[in-house]
């Protein structure tokens, strides 16, 4: 039952998470820390930051990961499965729908109509991973590391990458 679970927990994100990676990962947040409860907030942003310092899509990585945690190698095989299916299944059905209807205006509204959606879900999840950070580190950890943060990528046009090389050091040494 739990690969199940394990598969379902990454499939429902994926058939729904419109936008790829960043846009289902509110979503794979909902059923590994709500709805089954695998992972507290704290432990979940700690698997994206990782996540994120590692090449390659964002939900894959995730899905192997947390699938292992729960369900070891099976759940791992589980988790990545589910991250792929929804993306094979609805390219081979829907890609030649909406390649044949692609100027239609009502594909494009579709696709207008989704995007604030899914701004409001990553805008609650940085919301709940802010506040997760400031209970965890601290409020001037935090602060610190969210105006460099800024700094460095919008100032200085640091590749997004070093920055989280960056704060993975500054954890290491600071916060360890």
């Amino acid at each position: 039952m739990i690969y199940l679970e394990v598969f379902m927990a990454f499939f429902i994100p994926g058939i729904l998470g419109y936008g790829g990676g960043p846009a289902s990962i509110p979503l794979i947040q909902h059923e590994v820390v709500n709805r089954y409860e695998w992972m507290s907030v704290s432990e979940f942003s700690e698997v994206l930051a990782i996540s994120n310092a590692l090449p390659g899509p964002i939900a894959t990585k995730m899905a192997g990961y947390i699938g292992y945690e729960v369900a070891g190698w099976p759940g791992l095989a589980a988790g990545l499965f589910a991250t792929v299916a929804p993306s094979l299944i609805l390219m081979v059905v829907l890609m030649g729908f909406l390649y044949k209807y692609r100027n239609s205006p009502k594909v494009k509204r579709l696709t207008a109509y989704v995007r604030p959606v899914i701004g409001v879900l990553l805008g609650i999840l940085t919301l709940q991973f802010f506040t997760s950070a400031w209970d965890g580190a601290g409020g001037w950890q935090t602060a610190g590391m969210l105006v460099a943060s800024y700094l460095l990528l919008e100032k200085t046009k640091l590749h997004p990458a070093l920055v989280i090389v960056f704060a993975i050091i500054y954890g290491m040494l600071f916060l360890g």
